[in-house]
């Protein structure tokens, strides 16, 4: 009986510690783009690939920044042109697959009398330099032909650009829901323009450590496969998912739902055609566009090999 009970006692211990994937910690903020790698994790894709992901949500750039490059995290999920930042400044690091792009939850809010972009010219805006919202609202002006220099630039973040756009202390803001929404509590505010029009510009991307790829080079394909699985499947299952999202990010089903209205998704045959050269804004278009804005900026004063940042290795492995 004593060798009985010691046998279950150690077959239960073994099947508590039975999987013993390869350990890679991922972070994100928190936003629904980075949602999908929850699904994986929920639905055991990534188990059966042999991976054991703790996804960690950090919302402070700088702190996230800082654990990839001294390797404290393997992966990260963020905005491309910011990535393009880390990279230049020494980060070893490499973009794996693209998770998603703004299609309508980011924009530009302006009072009744601005129509235009050009009407923006002597109007004070809101926004947060030290974010994305800064080059995608370079790049509003770029594709617009108005400089800069002539908008009175006042930072903030976008939620309190947004708010102070609403009490009428700004004349317009960069923000994002529910700020674009509710733009129209102010007595002519409206929509300038949003992300739908100025698609490939935000995009989420995942990026490993390069030092943590050159260990484990097999994880990179692996963590893509588990990706373009979670996208499939919540193609096809958008309200559980929603659900396994908001749970994993402390919101509510609708919120994360409502969240998922302004983005794209980027499976494994969009991935394919964002990564080829060929294609017109390809990931290599937007991450040299990144490059040349942020550089003219002073952000970045180093040249960055587009190459080496970004690998198509991944997105079309089979």
């Amino acid at each position: 009986m004593k060798r009985f009970v010691l046998l279950a006692c150690a077959l239960l211990l073994c099947a508590s510690t039975a999987f013993a994937g390869t350990p890679v910690k991922v972070a994100h903020a928190t936003w629904v783009g980075y949602g999908p790698l929850y699904i994986a994790k929920e639905l055991g894709y990534f188990e059966k690939e042999g991976l054991d992901v703790d996804l960690v949500i950090i919302e402070d750039e700088a702190q996230y920044a800082a654990a990839l490059a001294s390797g404290n995290i393997d992966g990260l999920g963020n905005v491309l042109d910011r990535e393009v930042i880390h990279y230049a400044k020494g980060t070893p690091e490499v973009v794996v697959f693209a998770m998603d792009e703004s299609s309508g939850g980011d924009g530009v809010i302006a009072s009744g009398e601005i129509k235009t972009v050009a009407d923006l010219k002597g109007k004070t805006v809101g926004l947060d330099k030290s974010s994305t919202s800064y080059f995608f609202f370079l790049s509003i002006l770029a594709k617009n032909g108005v400089d800069e220099k002539d908008i009175n630039i006042t930072e903030m973040g976008a939620s309190d650009a947004g708010a102070a756009f609403v009490a009428g202390s700004i004349d317009a803001a960069v923000s994002w829901e529910p700020w674009l929404s509710n733009a129209s509590q102010r007595d002519g505010g409206h929509v300038l323009v949003s992300s739908k029009e100025m698609p490939k510009t935000i995009v989420d991307v995942f990026v490993l450590n390069g030092d943590f790829v050159k260990a484990h080079p097999e994880v990179p394909a692996k963590m893509t496969k588990c990706w373009n699985q979670a996208i499939a499947w919540y193609g096809q299952n958008a309200d559980k998912g929603n659900e396994i999202m908001a749970k994993a990010m402390a919101l509510e089903t609708q919120e994360m739902a409502d969240m998922a209205s302004g983005v794209t998704f980027i499976g494994k045959d969009d991935n394919k055609a964002f990564f080829d050269k060929a294609q017109a804004n390809s990931i290599y278009e937007v991450a040299e566009r990144a490059i040349t804005f942020w550089k003219s900026k002073g952000i970045i004063t180093e040249d960055v090999d587009v190459d080496k940042l970004i690998s198509p290795e991944y997105v079309n492995a089979e």
